[in-house]
């Protein structure tokens, strides 16, 4: 190989590499950090969802929970539309 082409097989494979660091990695750490908050979702925990309602879990299911948003209303979600958990205080 000359060196033009070796200096061009070097810049696409250090353009992948950058690509990787700043936009897939990132991407794959808030996945995780994600999929484990959901997991450890439990009953009385207070969320907030994708949606931006606010409410406390008052039963949970297999994929799904439900939320109470107010005095006698209870909406049924999937977990994966809860986007965090509220800190109380």
């Amino acid at each position: 190989m000359t060196n033009e082409a070796m200096i061009s097989v070097l810049y696409i494979v250090g353009l992948f590499a950058l690509l990787y660091f700043l936009l897939i990695r990132p991407q794959q750490v808030r996945q995780k950090k994600h999929a484990e908050m959901v997991r450890n979702l439990q009953v009385n925990d207070p969320v907030i969802t994708a949606g931006g309602i606010y409410g406390t879990i008052v039963k949970m299911k297999e994929d799904s929970v439900t939320l109470k948003v107010a005095d006698n209303v209870k909406i049924e979600l999937l977990k994966s539309s809860i986007a965090q958990v509220r800190r109380e205080g």
